[in-house]
């Protein structure tokens, strides 16, 4: 992962769970995250729902 686990935890601040990746990436756009987070989320999340903040990071640390 480039992007720091407090970057992308920043970045997803406010997020209702369970979400889908797209509310996700959503969220982080609106957030006005770092396109390093953007490229992350977008490249790193694969499931079509997460359903905490640890499954999203376990999903980034692959």
């Amino acid at each position: 992962m480039s992007a720091s686990p407090a970057e992308v935890q920043k970045a997803l601040k406010g997020a209702d769970y369970p979400a889908s990746r797209e509310d996700l990436i959503d969220l982080a756009r609106d957030n006005d995250a770092p396109e390093e987070v953007l490229d992350e989320l977008e490249d790193g999340l694969e499931d079509d729902e997460y359903q905490s903040p640890a499954a999203v990071m376990a999903d980034l640390g692959d």
